[in-house]
């Protein structure tokens, strides 16, 4: 009996449950910059209430945005996350400017998490740098073709790399409790904790959101959870909880382990405090550690990150083709690949660079944008159903509003001309719209190519 062809799906299964999106929300967050940001925030804040301050700080921004984003969430749980509401609120020209700041951002993500995993691999192996950038390019390739291959794979796969990673995190700070000198010779017994340096504050901030970063990964995924009434809202909330409170103790133990200038001066913190209490067996532990950290990212992003170029493609704000469901596997197959593409050439052409600041000031002036719009659409859509309504509406999102442009202004005052930079490149995006715009006008689509 011949088989019969399968129609492509019109769109994305739901698929994902509660624990899968913590598992998402966590998984990303906890990547690289746990264990690289302590030390340039303890140069900047320069004593024991600045480094507290920014930590806190900072858990609490990511906290009352995904506090005030969940409302969003609920109301449209559709793949594309910011990028839906920034439509819903603002329109399609503020949409596609967020959707281009996405693309310039997603492969280099992918690209530089990949190239960390890679290096920390050479703590084990001896690499050459080609060979390190080449295994870069596989693990891609790898993640990428799990979550190709199946949306449960790579749930699966995030599950089991997130516990691991916290599990591991909260294991390791324990023993540099237990084995690190007590007493006179702890370094927080003879620390003072000084006056707050509040210019260094916000520049440690910069640093610190990109720690705490990836809370909104999960809604562009919305549209593959299942109850996203319920889930989306209890997963944001919920996986930012873990994180504060694991950011908080891995911070804590840096403090007991190094004296405040010994971590300001450390070029990878989490190796050096570990090498104190447990030898050369800790280094390997948190280089260990940290490919496990890298590894739970990159697949979370893989799988989270593409469905915003799928709902620009539905939208016909991008290529239609991007737009497309496999039709056996059931996942957007040509946006995975799209990204996989643009991120092994920045691998195999690139060497690492130290994108944190950037990446802030791209992403998170954009959830400011969003939250702002959950003003504009209690207004506007008074009646629209709303499952979840923001807890402590409208102090809690108008603080992470302020809070995240007291950051940016506090960054563009400090340093012009990197945020500056960062600043006209995502509105490059503007004239960008208009051009795409002008192009679709002016390009009939093929007969045989059904409008979407």
């Amino acid at each position: 009996m011949q088989d019969i062809p399968l129609s492509p799906p019109s769109s994305l299964p739901r698929k994902l449950g509660l624990w899968t999106g913590m598992a998402v929300v966590v998984g990303i967050i906890i990547g690289s910059g746990i264990f690289r940001v302590p030390s340039p925030i303890a140069a900047v804040t320069g004593n024991l209430t600045g480094i507290a301050l920014v930590w806190v700080l900072g858990g609490l921004v990511a906290l009352f945005g995904a506090l005030s984003v969940a409302e969003l969430a609920a109301m449209y749980p559709e793949a594309g996350g910011p990028y839906v509401y920034l439509r819903e609120a603002y329109g399609r020209p503020m949409a596609f400017v967020f959707g281009w700041m996405w693309l310039l951002t997603t492969p280099i993500s992918w690209a530089a998490q990949s190239l960390i995993f890679a290096e920390y691999l050479g703590y084990f192996i001896p690499l050459s740098a080609t060979v390190t950038h080449l295994i870069a390019a596989i693990l891609i390739v790898l993640v990428s073709a799990a979550n190709y291959r199946s949306v449960k794979l790579g749930a699966v796969i995030q599950n089991l790399s997130s516990s691991a990673k916290v599990l591991a995190i909260v294991g390791l700070s324990a023993a540099i409790f237990l084995l690190a000198p007590g007493g006179a010779h702890n370094p927080l017994h003879a620390e003072s904790m000084g006056m707050a340096n509040w210019p260094g504050i916000g520049i440690g901030l910069v640093a610190a959101l990109w720690a705490y970063d990836g809370w909104e990964n999960l809604t562009a995924v919305s549209g593959e959870v299942r109850n996203p009434q319920r889930n989306l809202p209890l997963a944001l909330i919920g996986g930012t909880v873990v994180v504060i409170v694991v950011y908080l103790l891995i911070n804590a133990a840096y403090l007991r382990a190094l004296p405040l200038s010994e971590l300001a001066a450390s070029k990878s913190v989490a190796a050096d405090s570990a090498t104190l209490v447990l030898g050369h067996a800790g280094a390997s532990m948190v280089a260990a550690l940290v490919m496990l950290s890298v590894f739970g990212t990159l697949n979370g992003s893989i799988l989270s990150s593409p469905r915003v170029f799928y709902a620009m493609a539905e939208d016909g704000l991008f290529f239609r083709t991007v737009g497309r469901v496999h039709p056996r596997y059931e996942t957007p197959y040509v946006a995975i690949a799209f990204i996989v593409v643009i991120a092994v050439i920045y691998v195999l052409l690139l060497d690492f660079m130290h994108l944190a600041e950037a990446y802030v000031l791209g992403i998170w002036p954009f959830l400011a944008l969003a939250v702002i719009g959950l003003f504009i659409l209690r207004k506007r859509q008074p009646d629209f159903p709303r499952p979840y309504r923001a807890w402590g509406y409208p102090i809690i999102p108008a603080l992470f509003v302020l809070a995240t442009f007291v950051v940016v202004g506090n960054s563009l005052y400090e340093q012009p001309l990197s945020t500056g930079r960062s600043i006209l490149i995502t509105l490059l995006g503007v004239p960008l719209y208009y051009i795409w715009i002008f192009w679709q006008r002016h390009t009939k689509p093929k007969k045989d190519e059904p409008h979407r």
